[in-house]
């Protein structure tokens, strides 16, 4: 088997007021199902660690951790290494109920971004609210950023977590690094 690339390679690009990256490959597992029912709800626990995740919020650390994505569906992130084996582990918990679990890995692209200008970053392409009063760690929002769908969450060391269709990957961070090389940033940030 080949060895995983990333839709950007690995790229890299250091602002005036934030740094992006692509922090190599990573495990994503969609899982979903219904958050009511105790027998999902639970195998999720046991397979992940974490409880479903409320609305909007995620629960971990930095690049592994459960994030909620909609009222039927979080996202497991994980080492890449780890991803079909525990999506593989999770349709098993899940024996006759109603859900799914399916590694996603190798179709969707991930960055981080980080420093001073990181939230002005991001508010200058999604429609969310992004000051620091309504957006913090453990934040998450699935919306749109320069006219694609992404994902992003706030983790506690201060830094974003972004992730994108790998399609559309490059466009993203092309996007991002424009916006950030000027470093103006908006009032209120």
């Amino acid at each position: 088997m080949s060895d995983p690339v990333t839709a950007t390679g690995g790229a890299r690009f250091a602002g005036p007021e934030c740094a992006i990256s692509d922090p190599g490959p990573l495990g994503m597992v969609t899982i979903r199902g219904e958050a009511a029912d105790p027998a999902f709800a639970a195998a999720v626990q046991a397979e992940t660690g974490f409880a479903l995740p409320p609305v909007r919020r995620f629960e971990g650390e930095a690049e592994a951790g459960l994030c909620w994505m909609s009222p039927d569906e979080w996202l497991l992130t994980c080492p890449y290494d780890e991803a079909e084996a525990r999506a593989g582990r999770l349709r098993a918990a899940f024996g006759g109920l109603h859900a799914l679990a399916v590694n996603v890995s190798d179709a969707r692209a991930a960055f981080r971004i980080e420093g001073e200008g990181a939230r002005a970053l991001l508010a200058r392409g999604a429609p969310v609210d992004l000051a620091p009063a309504a957006f913090g760690a453990g934040d998450v929002r699935r919306t749109r950023l320069g006219q694609v769908a992404a994902a992003f969450w706030l983790g506690r060391d201060g830094a974003f977590r972004l992730v994108c269709f790998r399609s559309v990957g490059a466009y993203v961070f092309d996007w991002l690094k424009a916006s950030a090389a000027s470093g103006a940033r908006p009032a209120g940030f």
